[in-house]
């Protein structure tokens, strides 16, 4: 029988650390008359469903030895996926050693990646979650693919035992080689967790580098888009998302609706722990936040900053959504609202737009992969992300205040927050601040001075006055400009980086004008 044809199973290896779904997958595949091979665990779990299953060991005729490290490693296992079957020598040579072929593998690996998670786990505990005989069971399946099924996943086997069932016991050559290819996904996945978790332990006893050598990636596609950035993109999402949302109602996200979810969700990290906080963000920049006594209240001294913007744009909140500040937002049409929970009856008011997606963030993003992967022309550029800033005492300790006078504790409390947005605005980035709320963020311009001057002028357009206010910028101001401009428009204390050669200038612009001025040490550019 020619390769390319559909392939009668008439042997197949069983051996999963999942056994999600087995037990049903084999009661199908006996119903075929389909002969059962298994190991250990997989081969008692058969036998406790009342299968026939006939144990790797006594086709071997080696038992599992060093505590079930070799159980499949083995020539008449090997031999018996490898062998191609349309040829006369291949199968001389079963012949000549007593194999028997093996027609479909049903194989996935130990959870490496849930074991390390758990704490504690020694690492001579952790070695035995990596799985040897799985992988090379499921490399030597995909591989002879034109004769080998390799089932990896319980969500396959619905599909596989169908078609079996439908073909007589047979399985077609682009159902094998789509099997192949997820076979060879998943062993790669496997391989680039444990590479990534051994590299992070090398790398953080090495002082000079926290980064992979070399950088893998293997993300299961979690969602086809329907177009990238603009329509004539292609456009897909990969990896667990799950791990950090959950869509409660509206269409599937776009794949710029995870650009500003992912930016909204890194954003409300820094006011995780800060009283009722709501953030406003479009293109993935906040054009309005604002921390209060209430979530309405914050909500309506975020939309004070620019009333124009949100419309169309990402509200995200640091508490449960209640149905006042619900009402006010749905006052104007948002694309998404993102809260970590959602009072009573709260869901259903918002559901009543169908257009409108509603989610709920479930886990904070600072926990997400500690690093930012961006693509340029001709490879991708690695970095650690910049983390959550510390509690607000923490950062307080660590500014240096380099003018004669000091922020008042007031102001202190109002760079903080300054600082805390700023981080989050695309520079060059400028955000003027009072009481706990933006009232001007000029983002992205090509200079300082021409975001100091948009994020004015958006203060005036919103009838917003900057006096008593407080001004943070993402990185050092270098000239003096930047700093006066703030003091005529009323602004009594500024925050910034500092590290310019014309540093002296611009502390000496802040004593000139009775402003303080503080000094953090680190800048926060968002490119």
């Amino acid at each position: 029988m020619p390769s390319d044809a559909s392939r009668p199973i008439r042997r197949a290896l069983l051996s999963v650390s999942d056994k999600t779904g087995i037990v049903d997958l084999a009661r199908r595949l006996r119903a075929l008359d389909i002969e059962l091979l298994s190991t250990g665990g997989t081969a008692a779990t058969l036998r406790e469903a009342d299968l026939a299953v006939t144990d790797v060991a006594d086709v071997t005729g080696v038992p599992e030895v060093l505590d079930g490290r070799v159980k499949t490693l083995h020539p008449a296992i090997h031999a018996g996926v490898l062998a191609r079957q349309d040829r006369a020598d291949d199968l001389e040579a079963l012949d000549a050693h007593g194999y028997t072929p093996i027609d479909l593998v049903v194989c996935n690996l130990y959870p490496f990646s849930e074991a390390a998670q758990e704490p504690g786990l020694s690492a001579e505990a952790l070695a035995e979650y990596i799985d040897i005989g799985g992988p090379t069971l499921l490399r030597a399946a995909a591989k002879n693919h034109a004769f080998v099924g390799a089932v990896t996943s319980p969500e396959q086997y619905g599909d596989v035992a169908d078609e079996l069932e439908a073909n007589a016991g047979a399985l077609s050559l682009p159902t094998r080689r789509a099997l192949a290819e997820a076979a060879f996904a998943h062993t790669a996945a496997y391989d680039q967790q444990i590479h990534a978790h051994l590299s992070a332990e090398t790398h953080a006893a090495d002082a000079d580098t926290t980064l992979p050598n070399p950088f893998q990636a293997s993300l299961p596609q979690a969602q086809s888009l329907r177009y990238g950035e603009n329509p004539h993109q292609e456009g897909a999402l990969y990896g667990p998302p799950e791990r950090f949302f959950d869509m409660l109602h509206g269409r599937d996200l776009s794949f710029n609706n995870l650009l500003d979810l992912s930016s909204a969700l890194r954003l409300i990290d820094e006011f995780r722990e800060a009283p009722p906080t709501c953030g406003i963000l479009k293109h993935t920049n906040p054009c309005g936040v604002a921390t209060a006594d209430t979530l309405d209240a914050a909500w309506q001294q975020a939309f004070a900053t620019d009333t124009q913007s949100p419309y169309g744009g990402i509200v995200v909140v640091n508490r449960a959504l209640d149905q006042a500040t619900a009402e006010a937002i749905d006052e104007i049409y948002t694309e998404m609202i993102i809260a970590p929970a959602f009072e009573r009856g709260v869901l259903e008011h918002l559901s009543e737009r169908d257009r409108r997606r509603v989610i709920r963030h479930t886990a904070a993003a600072q926990k997400s992969d500690r690093l930012d992967v961006r693509s340029v022309l001709g490879g991708l550029l690695v970095q650690t992300r910049d983390p959550v800033l510390a509690p607000t005492s923490e950062q307080q300790e660590r500014w240096e205040v380099p003018t004669a006078r000091p922020p008042t504790d007031e102001e202190r409390a109002d760079l903080d927050f300054a600082w805390r947005v700023a981080k989050h605005v695309k520079s060059n980035a400028i955000v003027y601040v009072r009481d706990h709320a933006t009232l001007g963020i000029g983002a992205g311009q090509m200079s300082r001075i021409d975001a100091s001057e948009l994020a004015v002028a958006k203060a005036q357009k919103s009838e917003l006055d900057l006096t008593g206010s407080v001004v943070a910028s993402d990185a050092f101001f270098p000239f003096a400009d930047g700093l006066v401009a703030a003091a005529d428009e009323g602004a009594r204390a500024a925050i910034q980086p500092g590290g310019s050669i014309r540093d002296d200038e611009v502390i000496a612009a802040a004593d000139a004008r009775g402003m303080a001025l503080v000094h953090t040490g680190r800048r926060h550019f968002r490119h």
